[in-house]
Formats: structure tokens, C-alpha cells, sequence
């Protein structure tokens, strides 16, 4: 391309230069012009090698400047890349070590012979939290509300229901402290409406041992490769001082009237408790255990300071199949009542020294196709929460009260793991105004 320029200017400027030569021009000046034209014409080839370079030059620049545009996007998107993995790498460990849990229950009951005391219940919503803060220490809190609102005028309530710390030991070793369940029955610990049958929570287990009953204080587990597993601990108690002679509510379930529930919790006189579980064959688990501890205090002009609540209890649990059988036996007392129960002569409900309580249960799942199950179970239970009184002045004394037994025949439909809609029917013996139809639905996760 150049040298066809260059061709053409010097062909044009050679015409150019012969035409302008007039006839009479001599050879001299002929010859001064071709030289004067070839000048000219190496000036302007040294033009066009500047004007090429120039270009080149400016080509090059370009192509440097695409390059290092390119290079700036592939390594912002790299930088990208990198940065986005690293956020959700963070927010994966972060998923992993902070789990989100909760459980809640609807409920609906009709009262057989008082239909007009029929009422339907938010029973309770909790949510919990298990942070792991390494492979051996982890948190644990669940916080819960019951009967839908809680306030200064309402019955329901707001409550911490567990705050621990755990840490893994050696040799399967578990320490925790903070505020804990009991490690009592089958329920205790194990209260989600998905892991128990009937709209509501047995008597035996509600009434006897109070759920969900938990304490302040510090624990130790262990587990074996044989099944066998174990609790203990120091923890508080209970308050005798709370007890209320004039209500109703010690007839209810004598411990949960005076239990503390790590509320500023009077700790002048604290307790131990033990838990011993087996589960060495498939399906079947053995067991039991035993709390104690002075519930007085040493309360200023307090007559009971020298009582003693004890609970203890027994359970098996047994899941061949599609079978679900239980049974649980407990017993609790409050000791050196004599006095205190004499400061409550002509009161309706003095402190029991005995009560007592037992369960049997069988479930079986009748039907199953996918995610749906369903699962008809019956329960007889018999308690009784005043079963006896520390002697008193003849004629000044409250008779025991009489054994309530209860039979409740229901069924759960399953949808999945999580999820359960109940429906049963309760029949008491002593009282039958308490009979009633029982609708619930309840989840966990």
C-alpha cells in the first residue's frame, strides 16, 4: 500500500513538473527540477514511515490498553468469585454452628357434661437455639410462650425454659451449667408435641412430676457403648415458703406450686439429683431416677425449713414394630410438714407428705403410606397428689384425697416428622365432669 502511493505522487508530481516546463527549457533546468522533485519525494516518504509509525504506535496502545481492560475484568471477576465464595463459606460455617428450633401446639377441648366451658388454646410456642462454639462446647436456649398472651392481666407467660452451656469431656463425659431440664420420666425432656400421644401431656407427668420442670445449677453426663447412660448434679430446688393453703393449686400438682423456675431462686439449700437410662437391646429403654434437697431456706419465722421434697421414678419404654408401649411409675414426699400444716388449720389445702402417680400406654401404627401416618394409642393413669398428710391434732386434719384414674383413647396422624394432628377422648373416674374431647395440632423441628 505504501509503495503504490508513493508510485502515484511521484507520477503526478513528475507531470506535473513536465507540463509546467515550457519548450524552450534547457537540459540544466530539466535536470535541477527531477532533482528538486526527487527531494520532495523523500520528504514525503519520510512523512509516511512517521505517519505508519505513528499508527503503529497508536494500534499498539490500544491493543495494550484492551489487554489490561481485560485483564482488570477477569480479575475483579475473580476477585468476585473469591469474595462470594468466601461469604458463603462464612455463612455455611455459620448455618452449621447456629441451629434454629421450635415446637408449638394448638389445642381444642369440649367438656362432655359442660359444653359451655368448651375453649380452644394456643398451648405454647418456643423457639430455641443451640449455638456450637467448637467441636466440644455448645449453647443451649429455649424460650417460650404459653396461652397465646402474657401480661399483668392475662394467664399466660413468658419464660426462659432452658439456658445452658455445654461441654464434652473425655471418655463421653458431659459437663453443663446454666438452666436445665430435669432429667426425670420420659417427658421431661422429651416434651414436644410431636413426641408423645394425646392432645395434652399426661397426668402422672404433669401432675406428679411437674413439666417442664428445670433448675440452676451444674450437671454431669456420661454414655456407654453398652446403653447404659447417666445424669447428675447440684442444682436448686424447691420453695415451701410459696405455698399457697388457701388455693387450689397444691392440689394441682404439689412440686409445680412451688417450684422456682431459676427466678431469683432461693439457694440456701440446693439438691442433687441422678438419672440412670439403658438402652442396650433395639426399641427398649430402662430406667429411672431420684431428686432430693431441704425446701425451706431458712426463711425468717418459716415453720417448714426443715423439709425435704424427694422424688423419684421408673420407666420402659419398649417400640417393637409398630408397636409404642410405656409405663412410668413416680412417688414423691415432703418431709417434717407437721409444723408448717399447723399454721394452716382451717385452710383447705395443707402440704401433702406423700403423692404418688403410674401410667401405662400402648400405641401401634395402624397405617402408613408415604409421609402419612396414623397411630391409634390408649392410656390408663392413676395419680393422686394428696395421697397423704403429716399427723396433726385429731379433728383438726384434712382428709387425703381420693386417687383420680383416667382413661384416654385417641389417635396422631403424622404428616411427616414435624407435624401432627391429635384427637382423643378422656374418661375420669373420680370426677366425671372432667370428661372431654381433646382436638390438637402441634409441630417440631
Amino acid at each position: 500500500m505504501k509503495k503504490t502511493l508513493v508510485a502515484q505522487a511521484l507520477c503526478l508530481a513528475f507531470l506535473g513538473s513536465a507540463v509546467a516546463l515550457p519548450a524552450h527549457a534547457g537540459e540544466a533546468e530539466l535536470l535541477q527540477k527531477i532533482e528538486k522533485l526527487a527531494t520532495e519525494l523523500e520528504a514525503i516518504k519520510a512523512e509516511l514511515v512517521a505517519t505508519r509509525k505513528k499508527t503503529d504506535s497508536v494500534e499498539k496502545k490500544q491493543e495494550d490498553l484492551i489487554d489490561t481492560v481485560n485483564t482488570a475484568v477477569a480479575n475483579n471477576a475473580v476477585a468476585a468469585s473469591a469474595a462470594s465464595t468466601t461469604m458463603a463459606s462464612a455463612a455455611s460455617s455459620m448455618a452449621q454452628k447456629t441451629v434454629i428450633s421450635s415446637y408449638g401446639e394448638i389445642n381444642y377441648s369440649r367438656p362432655t357434661n359442660a359444653t359451655n366451658q368448651a375453649q380452644a388454646d394456643v398451648g405454647r410456642a418456643v423457639i430455641g437455639i443451640t449455638h456450637r462454639f467448637d467441636e466440644k462446647t455448645k449453647m443451649v436456649a429455649e424460650f417460650e410462650w404459653e396461652h397465646a398472651i402474657a401480661s399483668s392481666g392475662d394467664k399466660g407467660e413468658t419464660e426462659v425454659e432452658q439456658l445452658y452451656i455445654e461441654h464434652e469431656l473425655n471418655n463421653n463425659l458431659r459437663a453443663k451449667a446454666g438452666l436445665f431440664l430435669m432429667p426425670v420420666g420420659l417427658l421431661n425432656t422429651a416434651h414436644e408435641p410431636t413426641a408423645y400421644y394425646g392432645v395434652h401431656r399426661n397426668f402422672v407427668e404433669t401432675a406428679i412430676i411437674p413439666t417442664t420442670w428445670r433448675e440452676v445449677g451444674i450437671g454431669l453426663s456420661g454414655s456407654y457403648d453398652n446403653g447404659l447412660s447417666w445424669d447428675a448434679g447440684l442444682t436448686t430446688g424447691f420453695d415451701l415458703s410459696k405455698w399457697d393453703a388457701a388455693a387450689s393449686e397444691g392440689t394441682e400438682s404439689p412440686l409445680a406450686s412451688i417450684h422456682q423456675e431459676g427466678q431469683f431462686a432461693k439457694s440456701r439449700d440446693l439438691s442433687l439429683h441422678a438419672a440412670l437410662n439403658w438402652r442396650g437391646i433395639p426399641g427398649l429403654l430402662v430406667g429411672g431416677s431420684v431428686f432430693s434437697g431441704k425446701a425451706g431456706h431458712a426463711t425468717t419465722d418459716f415453720a417448714g425449713n426443715d423439709a425435704r421434697v424427694t422424688l423419684w421414678d421408673m420407666h420402659a419404654r419398649f417400640t417393637p414394630g409398630r408397636w409404642d408401649l410405656s409405663a412410668l411409675y413416680s412417688r414423691g414426699t415432703i418431709s417434717n410438714t407437721e409444723a408448717l400444716n399447723l399454721t394452716f388449720i382451717g385452710q383447705p389445702t395443707p402440704v401433702p407428705s406423700s403423692f404418688y402417680g403410674w401410667y401405662t400406654q400402648a400405641a401401634y401404627q395402624l397405617w402408613k403410606s408415604n409421609d402419612y401416618s396414623l397411630t391409634p394409642f390408649l392410656r390408663y393413669e392413676q395419680f393422686n397428689t394428696a395421697n397423704s398428710y403429716a399427723a396433726v391434732p385429731q379433728g383438726l386434719g384434712v382428709a387425703p384425697a381420693g386417687t383420680e384414674k383416667v382413661t384416654t383413647l385417641g389417635a396422631s396422624f403424622k404428616i411427616g416428622e414435624g407435624v401432627v394432628l391429635k384427637a382423643d377422648y378422656q374418661k375420669f373416674k373420680l370426677d366425671n365432669n372432667r370428661d372431654r374431647l381433646n382436638l390438637g395440632v402441634g409441630y417440631s423441628f
